[in-house]
């Protein structure tokens, strides 16, 4: 399923908490308290396609964009 740009900043801004990883770097965004703006957010979530990048996990209230051992195994559990 392909999620545009604007749905993808629409389903970050549902989640109270957005941690994108890229390679063996996270950021880790707070969602309620600093949310980025739409240009810096769309930057870490959105591929070359313009579409969501993959894999994204929703779990609860937090959003995973790209894949990062640490942060699924702190998400996730063990």
């Amino acid at each position: 399923m392909r999620i545009d740009e604007g749905e993808a900043i629409s389903l970050a801004r549902s989640a109270n908490r957005v941690v994108v990883a890229r390679g063996q770097k996270f950021v880790d965004y707070d969602m309620k308290k600093e949310a980025p703006d739409d240009a810096v957010l769309a930057k870490g979530i959105v591929g070359p396609s313009g579409n969501l990048r993959a894999p994204t996990l929703k779990v609860g209230k937090t959003l995973i964009v790209g894949f990062h051992q640490d942060v699924y195994t702190e998400v996730l559990g063990s």
